[in-house]
């Protein structure tokens, strides 16, 4: 590429001088701009690429070293070569501290100011050879970075095998900078609870932002290595270092500390960090699915540090309560006593730290049995009560921690225990059941399972109940409700019977033929014709008695 050439000078003929002394093909020279003051080269510089400046030291509008300290404070990667009258040390001791590559007298020969220039094309070459594997470089490093991040991933998830050997091999395959006396400390980061609902790209971009705030806080300088993304919500942090360091977990405890409290009052999020002890690389696998392991097993505590206890991870054992004392309490009504005495019985268990996953999911299932057996004896249809999206999802959330079982708990009692009180006031559903059945009694899929669904009973124990109060099952009061309905229909207006058929709940209109014939003891078409010719009888009766 060619090189683009500056002449700075005040005098005129000096400048003309330069330039005939200059053989631009012979130089490789692109461009020649040429200045009379420190103004016009700044006006140069800010509108095309200046590679080399051949500048007088002395000019009146600003001297050839003021413009060259410019130069260098803008950036520019310009080579200076300075042309002078005069042989003064102090012009020279300034020039070479602002990085000039040469220093001519005036009147500059032609070979020494042809080999100026020469030495300065060579410096830009080499100039530009380095910048070309600085970006190389910092690209590589970036690529390599992604590269060992692979391999910590592969390992914990086992596509890479957990023996020496085989991590060995990877190592040198992708020439990865561990040394072989290299022990990790892992670092698992648990997100337990968002403060607000968040979409799953808000949630994305929160992550991120945990996991670069735990490389700023807990890596910092003072220990080397990388925080990976697991699952959501899931960090692995791998600390590395040289087999006889002394991990001070004192002070990793305080930083985690730190970081908790950071992230929940910038992240809008509760969080625990589990730390393991020291390992070799092949057990690091099995170290990330022990903190895995303890994360699952903490549905008591948020916020906290833990370190992995390896002679505590022993299974454990509790005793459950008697179903019969929370169903009793239930059938009374006493649902503030039920939920009372779930909450005494989880709260025990935390502070006895006798809880973990398997006990509040033992203690979640016992809690549905209990409420679901109260719902069959009253007749209710769990399935259909808790099959609203609120309730799927708190129950959903139910195994995740004491705190959100004792928010299903209340949900479910709650909502059992109305139900339960609702039913009772058999005239109330009831009146349910027969404005339901009015509102839709144009629709063919209205049946008493149906109608069961609605009010979140049996079937079979909602027809009782129905039939005590009315004398009918729900069956044939939809029917005759229907027949009512379509009577009317007939008799007061003039709708084809085929659509009337269809607005009380029958496509089939042979089907509806029939079950009318059946209920009134004529054809819908006969019966339309009879109540005309009764209104018309009557009509006729009423003019004669005017006479």
């Amino acid at each position: 590429m060619p090189y683009n050439l500056l002449i700075v000078d005040d005098e005129a003929l000096a400048v003309e001088g330069v330039k005939a002394d200059l053989e631009p093909d012979k130089l490789d020279i692109g461009k020649l701009f040429t200045a009379f003051n420190a103004n016009q080269a700044k006006d140069i510089f800010a509108r095309e690429r200046v590679d080399i400046l051949l500048c007088d030291i002395e000019m009146p509008q600003g001297s050839g070293l003021e413009l060259l300290r410019w130069v260098r404070e803008q950036r520019f990667d310009t080579v200076s070569i300075f042309l002078t009258c005069h042989s003064d040390f102090h012009y020279a001791k300034e020039a070479i501290r602002l990085g000039s590559l040469d220093y001519l007298l005036k009147p500059v020969l032609k070979a020494d100011l042809e080999q100026a220039i020469r030495q300065a094309q060579a410096v830009i070459d080499r100039n530009n050879e380095m910048n070309k594997f600085s970006q190389v470089h910092q690209l590589w490093m970036k690529h390599h970075a992604l590269i060992i991040e692979r391999f910590w991933l592969d390992l914990v998830n086992h596509v890479i095998p957990a023996n020496p050997m085989a991590i060995r091999e990877h190592i040198e395959q992708l020439q990865l900078p561990f040394a072989e006396d290299m022990i990790v400390l892992p670092i698992l980061i648990s997100v337990q609870r968002w403060h607000k609902e968040l979409t799953r790209r808000d949630e994305r971009v929160l992550e991120y932002a945990l996991k670069k705030t735990a490389e700023e806080m807990i890596l910092g300088d003072r220990y080397n290595g990388m925080f990976l993304s697991l699952d959501k919500g899931l960090l692995l942090g791998i600390l590395v270092a040289g087999r006889n360091f002394v991990w001070d977990y004192e002070r990793l405890n305080e930083i985690c500390n730190q970081y908790i409290e950071s992230c929940n009052r910038y992240f809008y999020c509760d969080l625990s960090c589990y730390l393991g002890l020291p390992a070799a690389i092949h057990q690091v696998a099995d170290m990330a699915a022990k903190l895995r392991a303890q994360d699952q097993n903490n549905v008591a505590f948020v916020n906290r540090v833990f370190v992995l206890n390896e002679t505590g991870s022993h299974e454990r054992t509790i005793r459950l309560p008697d179903l019969n004392v929370w169903l009793s309490l239930l059938k009374n009504g006493t649902r503030e006593h039920v939920i009372g005495e779930i909450e005494e019985f989880l709260e025990g268990l935390v502070r006895q730290q006798k809880i973990d996953s398997k006990a509040l999911h033992q203690i979640h299932q016992d809690v549905m049995q209990a409420i679901y057996t109260y719902l069959n004896i009253k007749g209710i249809q769990a399935h259909q009560l808790f099959g609203d999206q609120e309730s799927i999802r708190i129950s959903a959330q139910a195994g995740r921690s004491v705190r959100d079982l004792l928010a299903w708990v209340h949900h479910a009692v709650n909502k059992a225990v109305d139900q339960a009180e609702a039913v009772r006031e058999s005239s109330a559903v009831v009146q349910t059941v027969k404005q339901y059945i009015a509102n839709h009694i144009d629709d063919e899929g209205l049946t008493r399972e149906a109608v069961a669904r609605v009010v979140f009973l049996n079937p079979d124990h909602l027809s009782r109940m129905f039939k005590k109060e009315t004398g009918f099952s729900i069956s044939d009061y939809i029917l005759l409700e229907r027949i009512n309905l379509a009577k009317q229909l007939l008799d007061r207006t003039n709708i084809p019977i085929s659509a009337i058929a269809s607005s009380v709940g029958y496509t089939n209109f042979s089907h509806f033929a029939k079950i009318f014939k059946k209920y009134t003891g004529v054809k819908p078409s006969e019966y339309r014709s009879r109540i005309s010719q009764r209104g018309q009888d009557t009509a006729h009766d009423r003019q004669v008695s005017r006479f």
